[in-house]
């Protein structure tokens, strides 16, 4: 009997954590779904279908191994993948403190709307978001502008002087540009839904005042 009670206890404290960690409003609530299942899906799989095998089929003209290593990371200074993870893992990081917080004071969805100091504090976690994003945004079009080109012109005069402006063969660019275009559309819409949970916040937070 009482093992049973135990293991009730113990299902209700793992629930009721869930719910204080859930995002308190639903715009929140849908922004993680697309965040955590669509988003990562999609560069987790697709990113490693398209970019995976990238650096092996990159070549120059002439074909030569350190002449492709050399343009190569020339041509990308950082891979996507590992750009697009940490752009992911970063704007993860206000929501998770922010979370963490209410967990370690038993701050429940609804106390986050209804006591003013709490509310100001996850406004701030989404405007991080918000800022984090845009950021990205920003470094993503200066790294890998909006479109893949099927030729990058490398120069590779450092490498050797016989060397100095050679063309190379960027391949699938077709595919890099759509999957380029994809990441671009992600982070404008989790921008938008960051801007419509602050307009929910604030909704329900002035209906809550108004039924005091």
């Amino acid at each position: 009997m009482n093992r049973a009670l135990k293991d009730i206890s113990g299902h209700y404290g793992e629930v009721h954590l869930r719910l204080k960690l859930r995002p308190p409003t639903v715009i929140g609530q849908f922004h993680t779904l697309f965040f955590g299942s669509v988003r990562m899906f999609f560069l987790g799989v697709l990113g490693f279908a398209v970019y995976g095998n990238e650096a092996l089929h990159f070549s120059c003209d002439p074909d030569k191994r350190e002449l492709n290593l050399f343009c190569y990371n020339q041509f990308r200074p950082i891979t996507p993948q590992v750009f697009w993870a940490l752009q992911l893992v970063t704007v993860l990081v206000p929501g998770a403190v922010f979370h963490l917080y209410a967990a370690c004071k038993n701050i429940d969805q609804e106390e986050i709307l209804q006591r003013p100091i709490y509310t100001v504090f996850y406004i701030i976690s989404v405007l991080l978001r918000i800022i984090l994003e845009v950021i990205a945004f920003w470094l993503q079009s200066h790294l890998f502008g909006f479109q893949v080109h099927p030729i990058y012109m490398c120069d590779a005069s450092a490498l050797e002087k016989k060397f100095n402006v050679t063309k190379c063969m960027v391949p699938e660019h077709f595919e890099k540009t759509i999957f380029l275009s994809a990441m671009y559309t992600f982070t404008v819409i989790t921008v938008v839904l960051c801007v419509a949970e602050i307009f929910e916040i604030l909704c329900r937070r002035l209906g809550y005042l108004t039924s005091q």
